[in-house]
């Protein structure tokens, strides 16, 4: 049985862990709001431009598209492009992204494709590099910014679209958390480059003239789609590491205050047990004089 300098130690510790979790939790709620409007602020800006792009791909023939849309003609090597967080103490948020990465990319072994990984944020290498250690094309760093936004998702995306043009891959698939609330980040997978052909566009759009041709709009707007999608994941990123730091704090601030009232009721035990015991000695040696 510990001591009761020992329990007393161990209450004070866990007190001082719980002060922490309390204090990470008010962080992350306070941030959490900002994150989240700026995610939702994207949202509409990614599909209006997907329309945009829908009206323009409808117009343009397989041989004149740009090589962003065309694509190489093959599906044979895929970049799965990951987008963890920085920072951890934000519950199963990286490990959530890791499994679907891992899911995807198993997959495609399995078909035979050769699969490397192009990983964005700290917290997803191990755990990667303990499976695919030698498929890791290359590593992009967020941690020295605070907050990191677009001038980050432009050099991803420019170096992305770089290594597509020297022919590394065929296929680059962005996997990234989804904020839906504070307890829901749900991983999503979507194709990056070849930018996926939209949707064909609403009849209303049908009839819009472009000035310049649709072909020389498409070699602007591709790259610019391909760096969106990456600040959208940046974004979606920021406001579900704060949502489920916020939980996963708070149910540890709930824990280590149960953990307190089981060592503090140990304590009180132990020390009830102990002056027991030095009043029976206390008595039995006066009885024995």
């Amino acid at each position: 049985m510990a001591s009761l300098k020992e329990l007393k130690g161990r209450i004070n510790s866990v007190k001082s862990t719980q002060k922490i979790t309390k204090a990470k939790q008010m962080v992350a709620a306070a941030k959490l709001r900002r994150a989240q409007a700026a995610a939702e602020a994207a949202r509409p800006y990614a599909e209006r431009l997907s329309g945009v792009m829908a009206s323009l791909a409808s117009k343009v023939s397989g041989d004149s598209a740009p090589k962003l849309l065309a694509g190489t003609g093959s599906d044979q090597r895929h970049l799965m492009v990951v987008v963890n967080t920085d920072k951890g103490l934000c519950g199963g948020l990286n490990s959530n992204i890791v499994k679907e990465a891992k899911l995807q990319a198993k997959k495609l072994i399995a078909d035979g494709k050769d699969v490397k990984f192009y990983l964005i944020g700290k917290k997803g290498r191990a755990p990667i590099k303990r499976d695919y250690e030698n498929r890791i094309a290359k590593l992009f760093d967020t941690a020295h910014v605070k907050n990191p936004g677009f001038e980050e998702a432009d050099a991803a995306a420019n170096e992305l679209i770089a290594m597509f043009e020297a022919g590394d891959f065929d296929v680059a698939h962005l996997v990234y958390p989804t904020f839906k609330s504070a307890l829901a980040q749900d991983p999503t997978t979507v194709q990056l480059i070849p930018v996926p052909s939209p949707e064909v566009a609403d009849s209303s759009d049908a009839v819009v003239e472009y000035e310049p041709g649709e072909e020389e709009i498409l070699e602007e707007l591709l790259p610019r789609y391909v760096k969106t999608q990456i600040f959208g994941a940046l974004l979606e990123r920021e406001a579900s590491e704060q949502g489920a730091s916020m939980t996963a704090m708070d149910n540890a601030t709930r824990n280590a205050g149960d953990l307190i009232n089981k060592l503090t009721i140990q304590y009180n035990r132990s020390r009830q047990a102990a002056i027991t015991t030095e009043l029976i000695e206390i008595i039995a040696g006066a009885e024995a004089l």
